[in-house]
């Protein structure tokens, strides 16, 4: 395994510097403040050599795409992390609704005190639901409302916007996320810029997340910035937001939903001559 440290003003420059020098498939295993900035260690493996060529040597595709389910917040809580206006604490009501439906009673965990109107949001939909809602927006408050949970009581935590390429940001994600050991899913808004979407896709599988769940299907045409990002990190894909309904506002996000509204052609039916 190759390791190198990197060293510059700001966590964006210095993801820029290891995908240039280590490419696309670097692991980043810590980061730390200095003087002057931050601090990253990433490691890559080394190649594995190349099987001869030959004509029934497989031609790799373009463009693979991960799908596995979500966790539904019952072996371990589910953390919700993403950049500002995502969705994040939307997705948390459709995923407590569905939990609902189904019989569990999740405990949702508010961990953005930043905005008032997101703890307002889940007050007003554990009211109607009857559900428990706790304010934990440190990792020493999130311990204290973990600390009495029911067992296989499912748990869901929203978390504040983030920019996730910010160490300080990331670090108290991580915090939470170690805190909590929660599984981590990254909410991102489609209609953002490619290049930005694989930045943040990469930035927060380095700090947890394994998950993504794309957001406003619905509302925007343009797809490059999510696919981009589910791409560019190797973060599962589950569920898509495609509207504002708490009940029916996430729909399964399979292959061929995505290749069905992608109109790409099917790979068993053969070009027309």
């Amino acid at each position: 395994m190759r390791l190198k440290t990197f060293r510059a003003s700001r966590m964006a420059i210095a993801m820029a510097m290891i995908r240039e020098e280590m490419g696309e498939d670097a692991v980043i295993l810590g980061s730390a403040r200095v003087a002057g900035g931050v601090e990253v260690t990433a490691a890559m493996e080394p190649a594995a050599p190349e099987p001869p060529a030959t004509s029934t040597t497989p031609i790799p595709t373009p463009g693979r795409l991960r799908f596995a389910a979500l966790p539904d917040g019952i072996a371990r809580p589910l953390l919700l992390m993403g950049p500002h206006g995502a969705g994040k604490t939307l997705t948390l009501v459709k995923l407590a609704a569905r939990l609902t439906m189904a019989g569990a009673r999740p405990l949702l965990v508010a961990a953005d005190a930043e905005r008032a109107g997101a703890v307002a949001q889940l007050e007003a939909f554990s009211r109607v639901l009857g559900l428990s809602l706790v304010v934990a927006a440190t990792p020493a408050a999130l311990a204290r409302a973990l600390a009495g949970r029911a067992s296989g009581e499912p748990v869901l935590i929203d978390t504040a916007g983030a920019d996730l390429l910010d160490l300080g940001a990331s670090e108290h994600l991580v915090s939470l996320r170690r805190i909590a050991e929660a599984d981590a899913a990254l909410v991102l808004p489609a209609g953002l810029d490619a290049m930005e979407g694989a930045d943040m896709a990469r930035a927060a599988h380095a700090i947890g997340a394994r998950w993504m769940v794309p957001t406003r299907l619905d509302a925007v045409r343009r797809w490059s910035g999510w696919l981009a990002a589910a791409e560019a990190a190797p973060l599962a894909l589950d569920q898509a937001g495609i509207g504002t309904g708490a009940a029916d506002g996430l729909t399964p996000l399979t292959p061929d939903w995505l290749a069905a509204r992608l109109r790409l052609p099917d790979p068993r039916c053969k070009a027309a001559a």
